[in-house]
C-alpha cells in the first residue's frame, strides 16, 4: 500500500513508518527540515518537504492511506500554537488527503480529548468529547477529532485511534522528561503516584495502526490499550529504573499541585517569563486523576489485541 505519514521523525510516526517499510509498503513522510530527512530515510520512507501549515495534495501524491501523527503536544507554548497545529493542521491534512484521492485517513488522537479535570473511570468511546476543555491540548485534540469524524465520507474513510500514556523504546517525550526532571532535582509525585492509569506500549499502538489500514468503521474512534490498569507510580518508576534512575519519595497533594500549576501559568503569561513553568494545570491534573479506559471496541471491530505485555515491555526496556 502507498502511505503518507506525518510525524515520521517522531515517536509514534517513526515506529509506524519503520513497521510499514518492513511490511513492504511504499511510504512517504512529511519532513519539515533537512535535519529530519536522515531519520525518515533510515526508517525506510521517502522524505517530503512540507509541514502542517503548507501541506497540499501534491505532497500527499498518490498515497492510498494517510497516517496523521504530527501534533503540538507540549504542555506550554504560544497561546495560538495548539489551534494552529492540532486543529488547523488537521483540517489542512484532511483537505490535502481528499484532494489527493487518498482512500483512508488514520488520525492518532489521545484520551486527552475527554479531559475536563475529572477522573476517567471505565470510559469508552461513548464518553463525550471535551472541545471546551480548560486544557488547550485536550480542547484542540477534541476539536481535531470532530473534524476527522465530519470528514468521513464515501471515498475517504477516517479512523481515529486513541492511545493513552504511550511508552516503550524510542520514546522522545515521557522518558526523557522524567530523566531530566529527576537529574535536576525537580521531580515530585502527585498524590504519591496513586492515580490508576491505562497505558499503550508503542508496539501495541503500531499493531492497531496496521489493522486500521483496512479494518474499522469510517468516522469511528477506538481506544488502543495494553492489558490491565496500573498505578501511575508503577509505570513511571519502572520507566525511570530502566534508565538507571531512582525517583525520590517526595510528593505533593493533588489539590496543591492543581493550585501551583494555575499560579505558575498565570505568572508566566502575565510576566512574560522565559522558558516553561515548572508545572502546568494540565501536568498537575494528568498526574493525579485516574484514567481507566476500555478498548473492547477496538478488539471487536479492528481485531486488535496487544502484541506485548506491560511486564515484557518493561523487561525489554531494562535490557536495552
Amino acid at each position: 500500500m502507498r502511505i503518507f505519514v506525518t510525524g515520521g521523525s517522531g515517536f509514534v510516526g517513526g515506529a509506524a513508518t519503520e513497521a510499514f517499510g518492513l511490511a513492504g509498503h511504499e511510504v512517504r513522510a512529511m519532513s519539515r527540515a533537512p535535519a529530519s530527512d536522515p531519520m525518515i530515510a533510515a526508517r525506510g520512507a521517502t522524505p517530503v518537504r512540507c509541514d502542517l501549515e503548507n501541506v497540499t495534495a501534491e505532497h500527499i501524491g498518490n498515497a492510498e492511506a494517510v497516517l496523521h501523527c504530527a501534533a503540538f503536544v507540549e504542555q506550554w507554548g504560544p497561546p495560538d500554537a495548539w489551534k494552529r497545529f492540532n486543529v488547523d493542521g488537521t483540517a489542512r491534512m484532511l483537505k490535502a488527503a481528499r484532494e489527493a484521492g487518498a482512500k483512508r485517513f488514520i488520525h492518532i488522537s489521545t484520551e486527552s480529548v475527554l479531559w475536563r479535570g475529572k477522573h476517567l473511570r471505565g470510559a469508552d468511546e461513548t464518553y463525550p468529547l471535551a472541545p471546551r476543555s480548560p486544557y488547550p491540548y485536550a480542547a484542540t485534540k477534541a476539536q481535531a477529532e470532530m473534524l476527522v469524524r465530519e470528514a468521513n465520507a464515501p471515498g475517504l474513510e477516517t479512523i481515529i485511534l486513541r492511545p493513552r500514556f504511550i511508552w516503550g523504546p524510542g520514546d522522545t517525550t515521557l522518558a526523557p522528561t522524567i530523566e531530566a526532571m529527576a537529574r535536576a532535582g525537580k521531580f515530585a509525585w502527585v498524590d504519591s503516584g496513586r492515580a490508576m492509569t491505562s497505558t499503550t506500549h508503542i508496539a501495541n499502538l503500531v499493531r492497531a495502526i496496521e489493522l486500521a489500514l483496512t479494518n474499522g468503521r469510517g468516522g469511528e474512534a477506538y481506544f488502543v490499550l495494553d492489558d490491565g490498569v496500573r498505578p501511575m507510580r508503577e509505570m513511571i518508576a519502572g520507566i525511570a529504573a530502566a534508565r538507571g534512575i531512582t525517583l525520590p519519595e517526595k510528593s505533593v497533594p493533588g489539590w496543591a499541585a492543581d493550585a501551583l500549576g494555575a499560579v505558575c501559568e498565570a505568572a508566566w503569561r502575565t510576566l512574560a517569563l522565559k522558558g516553561e513553568p515548572p508545572l502546568t494545570r494540565f501536568g498537575a491534573m494528568i498526574m493525579s486523576r485516574d484514567s481507566v479506559l476500555k478498548d473492547d471496541k477496538a478488539r471487536r471491530e479492528l481485531g486488535y489485541a496487544p502484541v506485548i505485555s506491560v511486564e515484557d515491555g518493561m523487561q525489554a526496556l531494562r535490557q536495552a
